[in-house]
């Protein structure tokens, strides 16, 4: 249970740690895809104001980076907590019993996984 919450804390701390980079580096595309697609409807009723245009990209620049985060955030997470995992449990505590060599890996894992999500890069 510890371990489990340990790793939807790494998950939330790393995603919201990479959303603004990746919306601030996807800006021109989603601006650009966007305005195509107004372009496209505006042919077909009336022009479509400034305002709506800036609030179309900006909604649709939180939808990507929210996306491309999430899915990052879960596979560093989840490489960094399997590579832990394999080195304490076939190498640190080799010597261990099973159930805690189990035991001790997964949550040493997580909790180290959890706290290298909360620095600052």
């Amino acid at each position: 249970s510890s371990g489990i919450n340990a790793e939807y804390g790494a998950y939330k701390n790393v995603k919201y740690s990479l959303k603004h980079k990746i919306a601030q580096r996807r800006h021109a595309g989603v601006t650009a895809e966007v305005m195509q697609q107004v372009a496209d409807a505006s042919s077909e009723k009336k022009k479509t104001v400034k305002k709506e245009k800036d609030d179309r990209v900006l909604f649709k620049k939180t939808e990507v980076a929210d996306l491309e985060a999430t899915h990052f955030s879960i596979f560093y997470n989840n490489a960094l907590f399997l590579f832990l995992t394999i080195i304490l449990s076939f190498y640190v505590l080799k010597n261990f019993s099973p159930g805690a060599n189990y035991l001790g890996s997964s949550v040493t894992s997580a909790c180290v996984v959890a706290f290298l999500s909360t620095g600052s890069s």
